[in-house]
Formats: C-alpha cells, structure tokens, sequence
C-alpha cells in the first residue's frame, strides 16, 4: 500500500464536521451510507484533497456526536470505493481513486455535470489561432519572457476598458494567468501574513481558499440575494476592521446574479475613498449582460478612480482554456504588482496573447456568446419552474448562473442525492466563507436547453426522494 500523499496534510474533527455539513438526511436509518456519500462528495468537491490524513475514528465520532461503530463502517465503504486508506499505525486518509469510484450509482445515466459556470469556446477561436499563428514568428526572435504582457493585448484590453466609461492606459493593464492568478499576485503585493480582507458572502468559493492559503482573515459582509448589497454596513466594516484590501463582484455576482446600481457604486466609491481601502473588482462576467435593452454601467473604477483594482478574465467571455485574465490599476500600483509576480510566476503564454487579442478585436464574438446563453437562461428559469416549483430566484440580467432558494436547509444532501440520479451540483455551503447557505443551491445555465431541463428533472426527483414520507394518521386511513 502506498504511502499517504503528500499534497493535504492533517484535517481536525470538528474542521471535518464542518467540510460535512448537515450530512445525514431526514429519517434516514443508513447513517454509514450518508456520512460516506458526504465524505466522497468532499473528494468531489475539492474539499478533501488526497493524502488528508483523516482524524483517528474516536475523534471522529465525538465530532459528529454519532457511534464509532458507524464511523467504522462509513470508512469500510470508503476503502472498498477506493476513496480512503488505511494503515496500522499511520492512520486513514484520502486516496486518488480510479475514475470508476466517482461514477454515480445510477451508472446507465448520462452524468450532467452542474458545477462549473463555464460555456464552452466561442465559435470564432479556429479562426482566432489560425491568424495568431501568422503574427508568431516576430515573437520567436524574443525571450517570450513578458512580465506584463503582450503589448497588443494589454492596447486591447485598455481599448475595452475606455469604451465601457473607463478611460485606460496600456500601460495600466498586467496580463496574468486567469483572474484567480491576478487575484494571487495582488494579494501576493498588498498584503502580509495576518492582514484582513473584506468579502461577501455569498462569494466564488476560490476566493476565500485564495485568502486563506496566503494566511489572511477574511472579513464577512452580507449580500442579501433579493436585496443587494448594504453600502453602509460595508462602511462600518471597513471602519471597525480596517482590512488592507476589499473584493467586491458588483456585475452579475457569483452566484446570486445581482448587479450594483450606478448610485450605489457612487457611494461605495466614496467609501473607499473615505475609508483609503483599495478594494479588488472581479469583472469576469461583467460582459456577459443578457437584457438586450439593459442601459451600460460603467465599472466601479470609474467612479473609485485608483481605490479600485479591475481583474477581468477571457475564461467566461470566450474559453476558459486559454487561461488568461488581466489586471486594471494606477501605474503606481501596477509597478508594485509587477515587483510581487516574480515571485509566483514570469508571464503568460505568448501565443495564447495572440489568440486572446485576435478575438479582441472581433466586436461580434460577444454578441453572439450573449445571444447564445440568453435562451439557455430562459430555458433554465423555465426547467426550474416546472419541474421544482418549490424553489424560488431572481431572474438574473447576466452572469452564468441561477441562484435558487430551496423549500428547506438540504442543499448539501440534495448534492449527494444527485449523484444517484446522474447529475453533479455543488451545494450552497461552497458559496460560504465559513460554510451554511444550505438553502441555497447555484445552478449554471451554460450547457444545451435540453440538457438543463434533464438536470432539472433529475434534481427534482432527488429532492422529492429526501422529503420524509407523510405520518399517517387515523384520521388520513380511508
């Protein structure tokens, strides 16, 4: 037997109560089976990442409250799945299984799986590379070495930012790895061990796991999903913490949907200014607007100025396999963030640079990526409707997804039920910094019409499938 890998370390018990949430469903008697579905739903997740040493099964039974009999025998299900080891005298811990050990128990169904809000490559990018192939060759005379990046692309990127109300210079713009890589380069420049982040919650669960991992403390401010953000209980936080930075999502939010008001940006901007907090604005899906008759809102660095640093991403608006996002800030800051990225890498790939620029500079792509995802929202709010009326949302003007309120707190073990009925989502506890939001459940809206509205049917019957059954009383016997 292999030895314990070496990427996850040691989790706690009452941190593995925590990653399992409300695991056992109502009425059930098979305790075994639900803690091990919510145990390889945590493997599923990325929440358990191989080679965890699991705690030894009397703290975990004390964490949970249940016997160790039932810890036992979860954990027997688990090595024959695959999904844990053990040895005497080193413990358990999580394995890399085989592929067949993720395979849903209803193995004759077509998996769906809803849990990345990502639309496959714009139509327009065989073409995007052919042209780039044919602006390579001056580039191989280089290094390939570009610490900012390409300077068509950041002339491109700049261009952007200008017509949406943001006047920009190229020079303002850093080419990166994706958006979560311009996040860590910030955070990498601005912050030390210790420091505090304001965040919202709900929130893209990378971001916190990004915080975390660069040892600061995240500080919660609410969004209420019918509501929207609460501009003055964000000033009280920023006063009260004094965080060094803020991240803020105010175009289509992952994953309620919403989007800031022009006057609400207004007063954020002036409480960033008041407060001197620079605040972080992920823009991945701020082009990704779906009304056709929706006015134009300016980013919130247009009214912040430099209290703003804009991270915008070529993952959602054409292919996430290009692996390329951007940063916005002052020049000043920018020198500071170029400083920083050495230390975690030295540039993006050139030629990927080129592909992003040529797609740049077809104004239509977006057009029609937008006019692509409009009747799968359309067909997703409709799915949902008829197939789970119990559940409540917002229609959102953009974004990738759908944020829905479910009749009770089940979110967790409707995504262990869903498995069983061929479908994969993630349960809202992911889209909390410190887990709960188990009435919550974000479905993407990025695949076919026909396929949403079978992932919806199959969600409905797992949902009905953990609704305890009706007491039967005298009174109901006829």
């Amino acid at each position: 037997m292999n030895a314990p890998f070496p990427l996850g370390g040691r989790v706690a018990g009452p941190r593995l109560a925590e990653l399992l949430g409300d695991w056992r469903r109502n009425g059930s008697r098979q305790g075994a089976g639900d803690l091990a579905a919510a145990v390889r739903l945590c493997v599923l997740d990325g929440r358990l990442l191989p080679g965890t040493r699991l705690p030894a099964e009397r703290e975990v039974a004390e964490s949970l409250g249940v016997s160790r009999t039932l810890i036992g025998s979860a954990l027997d299900r688990l090595r024959s799945e695959g999904l844990v080891a053990s040895r005497q005298g080193a413990g358990s811990w999580i394995t890399a299984p085989e592929a067949e050990a993720f395979e849903p128990a209803g193995a004759d169904l077509d998996l769906i799986d809803l849990t990345r809000a990502a639309p496959p490559a714009v139509p327009g990018l065989l073409g995007a590379m052919d042209a780039a192939r044919s602006t390579l060759t001056p580039e191989l005379l280089d290094t390939g070495y570009l610490v900012r990046g390409l300077p068509i692309l950041r002339e491109r990127i700049a261009r952007r930012y200008t017509e949406r109300g943001l006047p920009t210079d190229p020079d303002q713009i850093v080419v990166t790895g994706g958006a979560q890589n311009a996040f860590a380069i910030v955070l990498r420049a601005l912050t030390s061990p210790g420091d505090r982040v304001l965040l919202e919650q709900p929130c893209y669960p990378n971001t916190p796991e990004a915080i975390r991992a660069a040892s600061i403390l995240p500080v919660v401010v609410a969004v209420d999903p019918e509501v929207g953000w609460d501009v003055t209980g964000i000033e009280a936080a920023l006063r009260q913490a004094g965080p060094r930075l803020a991240y803020f999502v105010v175009d289509f939010h992952n994953p309620t949907g919403l989007r800031m008001p022009v006057e609400q940006r207004e007063h954020l901007a002036a409480v960033l200014a008041n407060t001197r907090t620079l605040a972080v604005v992920d823009e991945t899906v701020a082009e990704l607007g779906l009304e056709e008759d929706g006015e134009p809102v300016p980013p919130l660095a247009a009214f912040a100025g430099d209290w703003a640093i804009t991270i915008g991403s070529a993952a959602k608006s054409h292919w996430g396999g290009l692996r390329l996002g951007w940063l916005r800030a002052s020049e000043e800051l920018v020198g500071r963030i170029v400083s920083a990225r050495h230390s975690l890498d030295l540039g993006s790939p050139v030629f990927e640079q080129l592909v992003l620029a040529e797609l740049l500079a077809a104004d239509h792509i977006l057009s029609r990526r937008r006019a692509v995802i409009r009747p799968r929202r359309d067909a997703l709010v409709a799915a949902v409707r008829e197939h789970c009326p119990e559940w409540t949302f917002r229609i959102p003007e953009g974004g990738l997804s759908l944020w829905c309120k479910l009749p009770e707190p089940m979110s967790t073990r409707l995504s262990v039920a869903a498995v069983n009925h061929g479908v994969r989502i993630v349960p809202g506890a992911r889209f909390g910094v410190h887990g709960g939001l188990e009435r919550w459940l974000r479905l993407p809206y990025t695949q076919e019409a026909d396929r949403l509205d079978e992932a919806v049917r199959r969600l409905g019957l797992a949902a009905s499938a953990l609704r305890p059954a009706p007491r039967v009383t005298e009174s109901t016997v006829t």
